[in-house]
């Protein structure tokens, strides 16, 4: 059953192993101490406690199988000494490390940030769903949400989101429904709280005081109503998980980086043919105007590279531009954008080698890579290069309406000088 966590699989071996047909409190119960047992087990990995150091990677695994243990033992037994005597006993052992202390120390630094509940599951919906919309039924990790009710509202760079969502573990099958409230003001000032369903009206009540106070703009009343009727303030970006923090932070700095990308643009399209004239008599650009230039001409230039179709034209006129102007070039960010771009091509090439039109785009790509003031790195493309010649050779020509073996041959063995291809 281990293996497989489908609920046909758990509900086959409960059949087969219970004495009677379980109820649902039973079900969960019955699941809760056999995971209990399994995390028992695990946090005595032995790997984990022949290491020198208590805060190393192994040890704290083990010390975090051991609070998913703790975790279940109070939910099932309802003692909530469990994790204080427990602690009492890890602060004995001392790190070698002055400052991470005993494993008291480690455990309230690094394990139980990462103990996760169905209201903190239910917390991280909350404050993900200000930037991504959620389908009715989705997966987070082990945990199914039901989304039963969801409002979004938006003005601006303010948003708030607040509904209600049953939350079921996959593990244990423990089930809960919670309503919900998060706030986006801009950046990452974000808040939110989760709080257990109760009542519908009294739902229904919050939803419209948390809809009354966006609306009329009173953020300080919004805030003050959801931390009513959620809790208060307790969550944040923080609480995300690592990996979906990360993903809306990337949202945040992404849209944060575009506004000042049309800032210096504004700026420097405004004192565009100034910079020229000044760049031209070898006078030194202002360092304000050098810095717009840069920031303008490199996001030109990302964006013209990863446009759908590459416009190698427009590329060249950037390339010409910021040479003009003295830009220094975001080369790790260009050679990025630009084998990205080159990859794709060279694969969407491989599965129609033949394609006079593919090959022609390709080593026209190819070329405006190697004209620019680093290197990009081709192996990827030479290594599908060198697929199409083995192929060619054992006789698979080009063929079909406008393919003309001539043009496809200079233009495949052009492709080849540009990659440093030996030809035979």
């Amino acid at each position: 059953m281990i293996l497989d966590r489908s609920h046909d699989s758990v509900a086959r071996f409960l059949h087969e192993q219970a004495r009677h047909e379980l109820k649902d409190r039973e079900r969960v119960q019955a699941l809760k101490l056999m995971e209990l047992q399994r995390h028992s087990m695990l946090m005595y990995t032995s790997c984990g406690w022949f290491f020198d150091e208590l805060s190393g990677l192994e040890t704290v695994q083990s010390i975090q199988y051991s609070g998913r243990a703790v975790q279940l033992a109070q939910s099932l037994f309802y003692e909530p000494k469990i994790e204080d005597e427990y602690l009492n006993k890890l602060a004995s052992a001392h790190s070698n490390i002055a400052e991470h202390g005993d494993g008291r120390k480690i455990y309230e630094n690094f394990v139980r940030p990462a103990i996760i509940d169905l209201d903190k599951v239910g917390a991280h919906y909350a404050i993900s769903s200000l930037f991504e919309s959620y389908p009715p039924q989705s997966q987070t990790y082990c945990y199914q949400i039901h989304q039963e009710d969801h409002t979004m509202l938006s003005a601006g760079k303010s948003r708030v989101s607040f509904g209600r969502i049953r939350i079921t573990s996959d593990i244990t099958l423990d089930s809960t429904r919670v309503t919900f409230g998060a706030v986006h003001l801009g950046d990452h000032y974000v808040t939110g709280g989760v709080r257990e369903f109760t009542d519908e009206q009294i739902y229904k009540d919050s939803a419209a005081r948390i809809t009354k106070a966006f609306e009329s703009g009173d953020f300080t009343d919004l805030i003050r109503a959801i931390d009513v009727a959620f809790g208060s303030g307790s969550y944040s970006l923080k609480l995300l998980f690592r990996d979906e923090q990360r993903k809306i932070l990337q949202i945040i700095l992404n849209s944060a980086l575009e506004e000042a990308e049309s800032s210096y643009r504004q700026l420097y399209d405004s004192r565009a043919p100034l910079m020229r004239f000044v760049a031209a008599h070898g006078i030194p650009l202002i360092r304000h105007f050098q810095v717009a230039a840069e920031v303008t001409l490199n996001a030109e230039l990302r964006r013209a590279i990863e446009a759908e179709n590459l416009n190698v034209d427009l590329v060249r006129a950037l390339m010409e531009e910021a040479k003009a102007v003295h830009v220094n070039l975001d080369a790790p960010t260009l050679e990025f954008a630009l084998r990205r771009k080159l990859e794709t091509m060279a694969e969407e090439w491989g599965s129609q080698p033949l394609d006079l039109e593919k090959v022609v785009s390709l080593e026209a790509a190819v070329r405006l890579a190697r004209s620019f003031p680093f290197e990009v790195r081709l192996w990827e493309i030479q290594n599908a290069y060198h697929s199409v010649l083995v192929s060619s050779a054992n006789g698979n020509k080009p063929h079909g309406a406008g393919c003309e073996l001539p043009e496809w041959n200079q233009s495949f063995r052009s492709l080849g000088e540009q990659l440093g291809m030996l030809m035979s």
